[in-house]
């Protein structure tokens, strides 16, 4: 079954974010994710929420997705994101 791991981020540093981009991607792909929002307009259509960078990344598994979350390829990535934004970040398992 797939999961989805939701981040809305709120960039601090919008340069040193630029490197995390750089260094996280390959990442997803090598641990089977992709993405499917990078980004873009978003509309809140109820609720209260103020996201800001939404992306949603889809792997194979919930395992999949915490094996990439927890790899030591995409450490270097996720220190530069926790040091240069606020993340609020969920895995949800798919239907």
């Amino acid at each position: 079954m797939p999961a989805y791991v939701i981040v809305d981020i709120d960039i601090t540093d919008p340069v040193r974010y630029e490197e995390y981009k750089r260094l996280a991607a390959p990442t997803v792909h090598a641990h089977g994710g992709r993405y499917l929002v990078r980004g873009g307009p978003v509309e809140v259509l109820e609720g209260d929420a103020t996201p800001h960078r939404v992306v949603v990344l889809e792997f194979p598994s919930v395992e999949r997705a915490k094996q990439w979350w927890e790899a030591a390829d995409y450490r270097p990535a996720r220190a530069i994101r926790q040091a240069c934004a606020r993340t609020e970040m969920l895995l949800v398992a798919g239907v």
